[in-house]
């Protein structure tokens, strides 16, 4: 067998995590350029300064990443001098402005460290960057050599950030399990995705246990154990499964009908400027889990289960919820059934299938 390296996420969580800046990142090199969003700048930027200045570690500029993550804004950002002069790449903010910083890393050959500022995704901690045109249509996932070498999860910051982003990445994070568990199904899994399809299962009992409470306490800038625990699901968990199941890049265990609902829902304009990600997905796990229980009846409590979920946190239920209506059904399915991300499965979906999935759900929630 042909050899192959794996390269896993390093992270530290926690209060006052910033202060081991120095002390981890200093091996790499002593200077840093900082890329990051407006509103994650400034909430990050000054703890970030003084631990860099405490620290050893020379700022050579403070950048914008650009507002999208975009080959061009790589390119852009390449060019700058702040760039050509650090030794090290810190991506401050969330999915996007990290995303950018690693595709940065990758093609310049330069260190990068995530700095997150909210916990909507396993970007921070993940190999690879989902690219977008410059017009915020999605373009490519852009796979890398290794994730970010070290990723500084500060609760404190993540707590006082807007409670909506952790909301849709619980919806993200727990469609990690579903679309890894149905399109593994049955199979002989090598080493490494048989550890990331067992790994994924805490992308959902973290969520189900702590998520409620999580949510809440985000939204009274609580830095809590509920919030930790649901931090790291996000963040951590989703990101090794996504290393691990991907590994084989032939065959994908790593996405799956819920996002291949989502990018029949994102088809539309109203759906991917209104609405985050993971909201969108977590719908898609509503259907995934009824077309499930037509293969499989016992299924049928694990969709009762994730249906609560979704009532009780306030996310989407009916299309109805993300601006659309019962008139745009068919649409959405045969957008969704033209996915690559279904290819993969232990059954073949049909149309009758999501037809009879659909409506079943608009019926339970009207």
């Amino acid at each position: 067998m042909e050899g192959y390296s794996m390269y896993f996420p390093c992270y530290t969580i926690g209060h006052g995590v910033y202060e081991k800046v120095g002390k981890v990142c200093c091996d790499y090199g002593t200077s840093a350029v900082i890329i990051g969003g407006h509103k994650a700048l400034a909430a990050a930027q000054d703890k970030l300064l003084q631990a860099c200045r405490e620290g050893g570690i020379t700022v050579t500029g403070i950048l914008w990443y650009g507002g999208e993550c975009a080959y061009e804004n790589v390119e852009r950002l390449a060019a700058e001098q702040a760039v050509q002069e650090a030794k090290l790449l810190f991506a401050v903010g969330g999915g996007k402005v990290t995303d950018t910083v690693k595709a940065l890393g990758e093609q310049i050959n330069k260190a990068v460290f995530a700095f997150p500022t909210i916990t909507s995704n396993c970007a921070g901690c993940t190999s690879v960057s989902i690219m977008y045109n410059t017009d915020g249509s999605f373009l490519k996932p852009f796979f890398i050599t290794r994730p970010p070498l070290h990723t500084f999860l500060d609760l404190d910051i993540i707590a006082a950030a807007p409670a909506r982003y952790m909301w849709a990445g619980m919806g993200d994070t727990y469609a990690k399990f579903f679309e890894a568990d149905m399109s593994s199904r049955g199979e002989s899994l090598s080493h490494y995705v048989g550890l990331g399809v067992t790994i994924s299962r805490m992308c959902l009992g973290p969520i189900l246990e702590y998520g409620e409470q999580a949510l809440r306490d985000n939204e009274a800038g609580i830095a809590s154990e509920a919030l930790e625990n649901v931090v790291l699901a996000i963040n951590v968990t989703t990101a090794l499964t996504s290393i691990l199941v991907t590994k084989d890049k032939i065959i994908d265990y790593n996405t799956g009908l819920a996002h291949a609902i989502n990018y029949g829902l994102t088809s539309y304009p109203e759906v991917e400027h209104n609405h985050l990600h993971g909201e969108i997905v977590s719908f898609g796990v509503l259907v995934l889990l009824l077309v499930e229980s037509q293969v499989d009846p016992s299924m049928r409590e694990k969709f009762d289960r994730m249906l609560a979920f979704s009532r009780a946190t306030g996310l989407p239920t009916r299309l109805e919820d993300l601006g659309l209506s019962a008139a745009d059904q068919d649409a959405v399915i045969d957008k969704a059934l033209a996915m690559p991300d279904i290819d993969h499965n232990p059954y073949v979906i049909t149309r009758d299938m999501m037809v009879q999935a659909f409506e079943e759900l608009q019926k339970i929630t009207k």
